[in-house]
């Protein structure tokens, strides 16, 4: 039709945006390289919101330099729009998206995982403490698990070789497929778009699986290693309560240390400080271990999925729970977001900037609705 425009494509908004990027970068470099030789940007205020933001007491929390100085009606604001933009992502469709690929990426990894570990130990051991690990999962997903451990260890030998090195690095290739969709799932949950070069952000999603490998290696000492321990120790009664108690809170605060990792490593922007990050990794633990044992409970007491689904009843129940471990890690990114989203403080690591040269959508910008409306997004970040 004459006189019409043609609607720009989601592609087209993509690589506006990824351009947009490299320029603001581009600019930022050059405004540090002049702030280095004397330019007045140094003089500028880091922490001064920009002209017409809300004030204080509309946006509770506007000068807080991290998020315990938030007050709790900050907070309320803080979780009406991360749920507003949970739901606006579409994160509970993407949650099963990277569920599914994170499924794909367990055997892979397990793979890797033993072979690894079994480079000092026997694949029988390490598959032992996979099964001790796994126990902790509902009953139909745990059989699951043992079943493919059992061909895995069969397949699998303890001296280091040149064909070990290569399905090593096979496995984690694989892994780490799983790994990027969980990075470009965070992204949005940031709302950043990714500007990283292939090599960059696999090099990212390498990292990433070897440290994921690390914290199950952890956990299996943890879960399987140290119950052994307390038993040979003789605690009595009382000791072995306070020693198991110890055991679940480490165990909890390893996992939400790797989500802290994991949020402040795979967005594509300027990297928060450890404090954004911190407290909705906490929360996140606490309701995942929560939720994983009320699933575990229904799963193996009330729910039917062996008549419902048969063979693949084990297949089903372990998508489910991944679908709610991603769910919340993602859930947990947009509280974070929205965190850093309701300070005009610099909430990134190195030097304070002013808004608009921090490298990160969150930190750059304030919520033009502080308390969104019942079905309402934060139009600053669309």
């Amino acid at each position: 039709m004459t006189g019409t425009r043609p609607r720009e494509s989601a592609v087209d908004r993509i690589r506006e945006r990824v351009e947009e990027k490299a320029a603001r970068r581009a600019a930022a470099a050059k405004a540090s390289a002049g702030a280095s030789n004397g330019a007045a940007t140094r003089h500028q205020d880091p922490d001064r919101p920009p002209p017409g933001s809300p004030s204080p007491s509309e946006l509770p929390g506007l000068h807080a330099e991290k998020p315990t100085e938030i007050p709790w009606a900050g907070w309320k604001q803080i979780l009406k729009r991360a749920w507003a933009e949970n739901k606006a992502d579409n994160m509970p469709i993407i949650a099963g998206g990277v569920a599914f690929f994170g499924f794909l990426s367990i055997f892979p990894a397990l793979i890797a995982l033993i072979s690894i570990y079994g480079l000092v130990a026997s694949p029988e051991t390490v598959a032992r403490q996979v099964e001790d690990l796994s126990a902790q999962l509902p009953d139909d997903a745990a059989s699951l698990i043992e079943e493919q451990l059992t061909a895995i260890v069969a397949n699998s030998g303890s001296a280091l070789s040149i064909s070990l090195v290569v399905s090593i690095l096979a496995a984690l290739w694989s892994a780490s497929g799983g790994v990027g969709n969980v990075i470009t799932a965070v992204n949005i949950a940031y709302d950043e778009v990714e500007a990283r070069g292939f090599v960059k952000l696999k090099l990212t999603s390498l990292a990433l699986t070897l440290g994921a490998i690390v914290f199950v290696l952890i956990t299996f000492g943890l879960l399987a290693v140290v119950p052994s321990i307390i038993e040979a120790l003789g605690l009595g009664v009382v000791g072995t309560i306070l020693a198991q108690v110890a055991r679940w809170v480490l165990l909890l605060a390893v996992f939400s240390g790797a989500l802290a990792v994991l949020y402040r490593i795979a967005p594509d922007r300027d990297a928060p400080r450890l404090a954004w990050v911190s407290l909705g990794s906490l929360v996140v633990t606490v309701v995942w271990a929560a939720v994983s044992v009320a699933f575990a409970l229904y799963v193996n007491n009330f729910g039917s999925y062996d008549k419902t689904y048969g063979t693949i009843a084990g297949v089903i129940v372990l998508m489910l729970w991944l679908y709610l471990t991603c769910y919340l890690v993602l859930l947990g990114a947009e509280i974070n977001s929205e965190a850093e989203h309701q300070t005009a403080h610099d909430t990134t690591t190195g030097e304070p900037q002013p808004m608009g040269n921090r490298d990160a959508n969150m930190a750059d910008t304030l919520p033009e609705n502080p308390e969104p409306k019942k079905g309402d997004s934060d139009p600053t970040r669309k």
